[in-house]
């Protein structure tokens, strides 16, 4: 690293990782017995690719939550508006995704941010998106 850093390769030795979490979150890193894959979205989402809807969702959501949970959070009553206007936005938009795929209509069905929301959400802070 010493040879590249000389060579004006890279900006700073020891630096990819803490730049990474902060910027990524440690949901792009996949751990296995014999290497490490990191992951990261194709593309950064912005304020300006989220409708408001979706935006209210990313900043009400905490770890992996039910659909009643996020509608009493943002304060919607009817499921199917919240399903059309926020919930799957937020999934087309590769912002959210299911806890168990596999069966989307189970009763322990949960959401999460992917890491593409959470980025969307470590950016905005503690400001709404």
């Amino acid at each position: 690293m010493r040879v590249f850093r000389d060579m004006e390769l890279v900006e700073q030795l020891g630096s990819g990782i803490p730049r990474i979490l902060k910027s990524y979150g440690e949901e792009c890193f996949h751990f296995s017995e014999n290497y490490i894959r990191i992951s990261f979205p194709k593309e950064n989402p912005s304020a300006e690719q989220v409708t408001e809807q979706v935006s209210k969702l990313i900043s009400a959501i905490e770890n992996e939550m039910s659909i009643k949970q996020l509608m009493e959070k943002i304060g919607i009553i009817h499921r199917p508006t919240f399903i059309y206007n926020y919930l799957k936005p937020a999934m087309d938009a590769d912002m959210l995704e299911m806890t168990i795929p596999e069966k989307p209509k189970s009763s322990q069905q949960k959401y999460r941010l992917t890491s593409k929301g959470l980025l969307l959400k470590t950016r905005a802070g503690s400001r709404t998106i």
